[in-house]
């Protein structure tokens, strides 16, 4: 189906927002009205803008408090329409949403609304106008989708139908079954938006929280399918108001938005995509640094062994169990530090994942290599980070650990870790939603519910994404603050049989662990019962605790070293988080540790 997106749920001018539009593959644009006003384009400039980028213009919107109002208010409101009437003409728009009143001059009169709102629809008829009729979830007497089919069908006019808003419907906890009643030729518009499940009030949720399509709690697929099979021919059209969308870049947004669409349009049985290909595990973690000698001295302090160099990049493979992390010194590296930079993924079908996530629109990034290394595919998640798909299970294809070779490596004395247990990824401030949908759609891996956790200067929030049997499992967060992305450090979670054996051993080789306030094992020994000398041993090493119906999760953290920090976890039983109730105490501490300013 044909795909539409709102301005307002970008940022920028009208023409950045109509550029980005474009770009990502859109079809049509909805004009909202204070784009339009606020443009020193007219409106043929604009009509000539559109055509030229590829667009076409599928509603013009809002009209708002016209209906079921005195006659002398209704007159008023039929000379503002007339003059809407003529700018849409010269527009180029044939379609105006018109909602359901929410003026205190409205009565409660549906048979006073169908009759103003036919004669609204005959002036419209006359400049070939259709006007469709929306049921806002706060509107004043109409507040529900059939309700206002209810008034559009008595009015019967040809050139009134009505327009179906996903949110006004679902937020309302409307039955959208009923939609299939409606003929899909009087189903003029529908627009998208999902929210997160929220109890407050429906005007504010509206204003500030939707989001597009897989980012909230609504079933959209289930709506788009009563719509569907209502005979709706329009477009899938985007109407989200988000304060983070307004302040993000639009270009990103739009990619964002419409691979929201391509998602709900392959969970409704509307487009055939790649099927996603679920990674098996994590092949390695990759880190960039300007400085070599810290970071070398972290891993080898956690037990990791040099084994290996690429053949002829600067980059050492440095290896524990399974668990394997490439080091990279060239060119891209921070000045600011080592970072995380790049994580290869583990695939049954690496080029498959690739077509997925080519298909919706991830950058496919081009890699310079020698003619002998491993042909690698690449994509780039939203944050930037850099998603290889290797074929670690597959012998008969080129393998990334052919393109190293061998050193010497120093005896492996006291290793502890047999696997990365789980990656955690800060996200642009702006980027958060975006990157859930991402990981989901793109990689296949099953979102969890948001965790929001306290910060000394905020709010922590967090979302895990992971495959089935947690071999791959990565937690997506984001800071307080736009300002704190840069400074917020990411982290590698190694897995180990024994954290307490892991911890010395560490401690032992010189390494530094971050320390934790003594409340709070005060607190854990009134929350828990622990063996003689096992809370005290947790003290003294920074070990961190957390019991749940399945088992048990025992962890404790290094210091950082440039935006980077480790983590070391046992899991036992069949404990699946990770330790979110010690997170404000770990953000807590590392706050601490920071040099002042």
């Amino acid at each position: 189906m044909r795909t539409s997106i709102a301005t307002v749920s970008l940022s920028g001018s009208l023409t950045e927002k109509l550029t980005a539009a474009a770009r990502a593959g859109f079809d049509g644009v909805e004009i909202f009205e204070n784009d339009l006003l606020a443009s020193p384009l007219t409106p043929e400039d604009i009509r000539a803008r559109t055509a030229d980028l590829g667009l076409t213009i599928d509603l013009y919107q809002p009209m708002r408090d016209i209906e079921a109002v005195p006659d002398d208010v209704f007159a008023h409101n039929l000379r503002r329409a007339r003059h809407k009437f003529e700018l849409m003409g010269r527009l180029g728009a044939d379609t105006v949403l018109v909602c359901s009143s929410v003026s205190p001059l409205a009565v409660d009169d549906d048979a006073l609304a169908a009759g103003q709102l036919r004669q609204l629809a005959e002036l419209a008829q006359d400049f070939g106008i259709r006007i469709a009729y929306e049921a806002l979830a706060w509107g004043r007497h109409v507040s529900t989708y059939d309700h206002a089919w209810s008034i559009v069908e008595a009015a019967d006019h040809p050139a009134l139908g009505t327009c179906l808003d996903s949110f006004h419907i679902l937020a309302r906890g409307s039955d959208p079954k009923g939609i299939e009643d409606i003929p899909g030729e009087k189903i003029f518009f529908l627009q998208l938006a999902d929210a997160p499940l929220m109890a407050m009030d429906v005007l504010q949720w509206s204003r500030h929280y939707r989001c597009f399509p897989g980012q909230g709690g609504f079933d959209l697929a289930g709506l788009l399918g009563h719509v569907v099979r209502a005979g709706y021919q329009g477009p899938l059209s985007l109407e989200v108001f988000n304060d983070v969308f307004r302040q993000a870049e639009a270009g990103p947004t739009a990619v964002d938005a419409r691979r929201s669409l391509l998602v709900l349009q392959e969970e409704t049985g509307l487009a055939a995509l790649p099927a996603p290909v679920v990674p098996t595990g994590v092949a390695f973690a990759e880190l960039v640094t300007p400085d070599v000698e810290p970071v070398s001295a972290l891993l080898g302090a956690l037990g990791f062994t040099r084994t290996a160099r690429h053949r002829s990049k600067p980059v050492d493979l440095w290896q524990q169990g399974e668990a394997r992390i490439l080091l990279n010194t060239g060119p891209a590296a921070r000045r600011d530090g080592t970072a995380l930079a790049a994580v290869g993924l583990e695939s049954p079908d690496p080029a498959g994942a690739a077509r997925r996530a080519e298909s919706l629109l991830a950058p496919v990034l081009p890699r310079r290599r020698a003619p002998e290394d491993a042909p690698l595919d690449a994509v780039a998640a939203p944050d930037g980070t850099e998603l290889f798909f290797c074929a670690g299970e597959h012998p008969e294809l080129p393998g990334w650990t052919g393109d190293f070779e061998s050193v010497t490596p120093r005896p492996d004395l006291h290793a502890t870790v047999h696997r990365i247990d789980h990656l955690a990824l800060t996200q642009p401030w702006h980027q958060f939603d975006e990157a859930a949908l991402f990981h989901h759609s793109v990689l296949g891996l099953s979102a969890q519910e948001s965790v929001d956790v306290a910060d000394p200067y905020g709010l922590h929030r967090s979302r895990a994404v992971t495959n089935v049997d947690g071999s791959v499992r990565i937690a997506l967060g984001v800071g307080p603050a736009p300002t704190d992305d840069g400074a917020r450090a990411q982290h590698i979670a190694l897995a180990t049989h024994d954290v307490v054996a892991a911890a010395r051993s560490f401690r032992a080789s010189g390494g530094r662990l971050l320390p934790v306030p003594a409340n709070y094992y005060d607190d854990l020994a009134a929350r828990f019962e622990f063996a003689d000398g096992e809370l005290e041993t947790y003290r003294d090493l920074g070990i961190l605790y957390d019991r749940d119906t399945d088992g048990e999760f025992r962890h404790c953290y290094t210091e950082t070293v440039g935006r980077l920090f480790f983590e070391l976890v046992q899991r036992d039983g069949g404990y699946r988080g990770y330790g979110a109730q010690n997170a404000p105490v770990r953000l807590a501490a590392q706050h601490a540790q920071r040099p002042r300013r």
